[in-house]
């Protein structure tokens, strides 16, 4: 999954009305601008070089700050133009949804090499002097390329430590937390790329405003006694979050219970008989902006949750108790904050507030 990834949604044989319900909830959770954190050149702050970062059991270092960055997946792309690196970067791949508008503008000036992911071909013909990944599906064999091989290039590699397990990677390797996600392993991520192009500063205002939103969008929230599933993809056999991963942090900041807390993959597929025996009351489910996948984008996993015999017993769904999210918002980025703002969209219309 643009990196595995998904969670939890409840409806009731949905009416051309109910589906009107759903999308303006949707939209009355849309992305908030972040905070400005640009307070200077790049090349202001105080990282010393040469600099070396232990980063998922490899050594990285860096004679200085990378001029020429690709980045191979969204979630590490919108860290880096939130710190106001676009100037640095010479490519962006593997989208699962459109760049938040506020990142939009600056966006736009850095070339997409591909909608997924690239070639290795594709990739060194940006001429990179930096490669980053939020999933290590990229650094293995089979994929864009290995990191010894661009450590070889002389190019150093930086992979997403919420990708990371006991120096390993999950979605590259084991497939499997021994330990669950934090949301601290996701700033370590921001301030580790904040050093790496000195601007630590930016980096510390980016985090302060996640913090931020985070505490507001949860404060008064009160879902616990709701049990919710995950669902990120696939109509066929669908992915859905287990969990230690990203989905669990949102179920664990609003309280609610994960059915699948017991699985310790990131995004295992079930069956539809599963979900039904879990009887998850709540479904929250990816509202993905590509075709990867049977039922990737909403209307297509909405079409098949009212129509199909057994998803529509699901309780979140007889109920309508459904809430859409992007991928980048299911995936470990700072996207999560948009996640938690939506879901707080739903509660409060729950509320008679919305």
């Amino acid at each position: 999954m643009a990196a595995h990834l998904p969670r939890a949604l409840r409806t009731i044989a949905l009416t051309a009305a109910a589906v009107a319900t759903l999308t303006a909830l949707t939209g009355c959770g849309a992305s908030e601008p972040l905070p400005a954190v640009s307070t200077g050149a790049v090349g202001e702050g105080r990282t010393a070089y040469p600099l070396t970062i232990e980063n998922c059991g490899v050594a990285v270092t860096f004679a200085a700050a990378p001029e020429r960055t690709v980045s191979l997946d969204q979630d590490s792309t919108e860290i880096l133009l939130s710190l106001g690196l676009e100037e640095r970067m010479v490519g962006t791949a593997s989208w699962t949804d459109p760049v938040l508008p506020s990142l939009a503008e600056a966006n736009a000036r850095v070339p997409r090499l591909a909608d997924n992911a690239p070639t290795y071909e594709v990739l060194m013909g940006a001429e990179p002097d930096f490669v980053t990944a939020s999933f290590g599906r990229h650094f293995k064999d089979g994929g864009v390329v290995t990191r010894d091989r661009l450590s070889s290039s002389g190019i150093p590699s930086y992979l997403s430590p919420t990708d990371c397990d006991n120096g390993k990677s999950i979605n590259g390797g084991t497939g499997q937390r021994s330990t669950a996600l934090t949301v601290d392993t996701l700033y370590q991520e921001i301030r580790e790329l904040a050093e790496i192009f000195d601007v630590p500063s930016r980096g510390d205002a980016l985090i302060a405003g996640l913090q931020r939103r985070a505490a507001a969008a949860i404060a008064g929230m009160d879902l616990s006694g709701r049990t919710v599933a995950f669902w990120f993809a696939d109509t066929k056999t669908p992915y859905v979050g287990g969990g230690r991963g990203s989905t669990q942090l949102l179920a664990s900041m609003t309280g609610m219970t994960n059915v699948y807390a017991d699985r310790v993959e990131d995004w295992p597929a079930v069956s539809w008989e599963s979900l039904v025996e879990a009887q998850p009351s709540v479904l929250v489910v990816g509202d993905l902006q590509r075709d990867r996948f049977p039922g990737d984008r909403l209307n297509d996993k909405m079409a098949f949750l009212t129509g199909d015999p057994l998803a529509r017993t699901i309780p979140a769904v007889s109920t309508n108790a459904i809430i859409a999210l992007h991928g980048a918002e299911l995936n470990p980025s700072i996207r999560f904050v948009d996640g938690l703002e939506k879901i707080r969209a739903w509660w409060d219309a729950q509320q008679g507030r919305g």
